[in-house]
């Protein structure tokens, strides 16, 4: 039905106040393990980077996931990774310290020296990108994941996976920036909106690169594909 993706996941590392958020991360996991597609996200085994991955894994742990985090943000204390610990994590965001355990059970993990090497190893192990319920790093990594197919460094589907209208007021903005002229409406159309699990794979199936998107020559940045 589809081809094979490499689909990189911006989301939070956090649950956030909504049970229906982990679970259309846990669905949406499901669906890539389904389909055998290979989810490439933050590296993070807490909140809903956590949720994902480990569903993209299945219970045979078969699926297809690489992680990608900064050596900062990764736990090595012996007792990290207990029963305790995560529940903290779970019950609120001010419990959440930035940092995570590593762990087999969420795929395959590449730690890096920085943020910029990891946005950069991600953008170039994926051909689609979706962006779940997050805080500011999924807003900066999904903003300049749209600047790039603006700019022409890639050509590739990105979703906005608007769960219970979390992006509502971001897609608000876009269509303010369109009216204002400061986005034209083609650009408008590089990001795409869903709201199941299948939907996003929809998108991300059937996605049609804009006309009017800019094309320069990109050295560094061409590897992405275009």
């Amino acid at each position: 039905m589809t081809e094979t993706r490499s689909v990189c996941v911006y989301c939070g590392s956090s649950f956030g106040n909504k049970e229906k958020y982990a679970g259309h991360a846990e669905a949406l996991g499901k669906l890539f393990h389904q389909l055998g597609w290979k989810l490439v996200y933050g590296g993070g085994t807490t909140g809903l980077m956590g949720q994902i991955a480990s569903a993209t894994m299945g219970p045979e742990l078969d699926g297809k996931v690489l992680g990608v985090i900064p050596d900062a943000l990764v736990v090595r204390e012996r007792d990290s990774n207990t029963e305790d610990f995560n529940e903290k994590i779970k019950e609120n965001v001010d419990n959440h310290k930035g940092s995570t355990p590593l762990s087999s059970a969420y795929g395959e993990t590449i730690v890096v020296p920085d943020m910029h090497t990891r946005k950069r190893m991600m953008a170039r192990e994926s051909n689609a990108f979706v962006a779940m319920p997050g805080g500011y790093g999924t807003l900066e990594e999904v903003m300049e994941c749209i600047t790039w197919s603006q700019l022409g460094i890639h050509a590739y589907p990105v979703v906005l996976y608007n769960i219970d209208g979390f992006f509502d007021l971001l897609l608000k903005h876009i269509e303010h920036s369109i009216e204002e002229g400061f986005i034209s409406k083609k650009n408008g159309e590089i990001v795409q909106v869903a709201t199941t699990p299948e939907e996003v794979v929809e998108k991300i199936a059937n996605y049609v690169v804009p006309e009017g998107r800019f094309s320069l020559q990109w050295k560094d940045e061409g590897e992405h594909g275009k």
